[in-house]
C-alpha cells in the first residue's frame, strides 16, 4: 500500500481529497493536515510515500512546505494539488521536484489518472538497481501523461506560451488581450486557444457588447 498525507486548509476539501485517494486501490490515507506546520510534522511523525500537498496555507507556504521536505532527511513525494495559477508558483513548484501540478477543482479520474501513474513508475523501479537510458524514459514518460500531438502549423512551444499566460491570468482573457501578453499576433494566439478549447482543457464563453458580434472569452480548466 502506497501511505498518503492530505494536506489542504479547507476542511470539506481535505475530507473530498481523502475520499479519492481511498478510492484508489493501493493507496490508504495515513493522516490529514491543514497547516504548514502540522504538514511538516505529520511527514516527520507517520513517514507517507506521499503528501497532497496545498499551496495556499493558513501558516506557511505550501512552496515552503515543499521547500523544508526536500532539506530534510524524511524522503517523501510530492504531488501538488492547489488553486494557484500564476506562473511563477507553478514553475516554483516544478523546480521544488513535485511529480505533478493539479489546479483546483479537478474530477476524481484526473486525480486517479495521476495516482496510477505513480504506482506505475513505483512497479518499473522495483526489484532492481540498475537501468538503462530507455528505463529512465518509459519511467518519466509514465510519470508524466502523454502530450497530444499538435495539429500541422502548431508548436509546442508557444502552445505552453499560450497556456502559460491563461493560467497566469487572474479571469478569462479574449484572444487580443492573451496574444498581447504572450507577444503573439492575435491570429496565431486564437489558433492555440480554440485548440485547447476542442481538446478539453480550456473553455469559452460569450461576452455581449452594445453593438456587434460577442467576444469570445478563454479560460484555462485543463490540468
Amino acid at each position: 500500500m502506497i501511505r498518503v498525507l492530505v494536506v489542504d486548509d479547507d476542511f470539506m476539501v481535505a475530507r473530498v481529497h481523502r475520499g479519492f485517494v481511498e478510492r484508489v486501490p493501493g493507496f490508504v490515507v495515513e493522516g490529514v493536515a491543514h497547516t504548514g506546520a502540522d504538514a511538516l510534522a505529520a511527514v516527520q511523525r507517520l513517514q507517507p510515500d506521499l503528501v497532497l500537498l496545498d499551496i495556499y496555507l493558513p501558516d506557511i507556504s505550501g512552496l515552503e512546505v515543499l521547500r523544508r521536505l526536500r532539506e530534510g532527511a524524511a524522503p517523501v513525494d510530492v504531488l501538488a494539488i492547489t488553486a494557484a495559477r500564476d506562473v511563477a508558483t507553478i514553475r516554483t513548484a516544478l523546480r521544488g521536484g513535485v511529480l505533478h501540478y493539479l489546479i483546483k477543482p479537478f474530477t476524481f479520474e484526473v486525480l486517479r489518472d495521476r495516482l496510477d501513474r505513480y504506482v506505475a513508475a513505483h512497479a518499473r523501479l522495483a526489484g532492481t538497481r540498475d537501468v538503462a537510458q530507455d528505463d529512465v524514459d518509459r519511467l518519466f514518460g509514465t510519470l508524466r501523461p502523454a502530450r497530444v500531438t499538435l495539429p500541422k502549423g502548431l508548436t509546442l512551444q508557444t502552445a505552453d506560451l499560450v497556456r502559460d499566460t491563461l493560467i497566469a491570468a487572474s479571469g478569462d482573457l479574449s484572444a487580443s488581450e492573451c496574444a498581447d501578453l504572450a507577444g503573439l499576433s492575435r491570429v496565431s494566439t486564437r489558433r492555440y486557444l480554440e485548440y485547447f478549447v476542442e481538446t478539453g482543457t480550456a473553455a469559452v464563453r460569450l461576452r455581449y457588447g452594445g453593438t456587434g458580434r460577442p467576444e469570445r472569452r478563454f479560460s484555462w480548466t485543463g490540468p
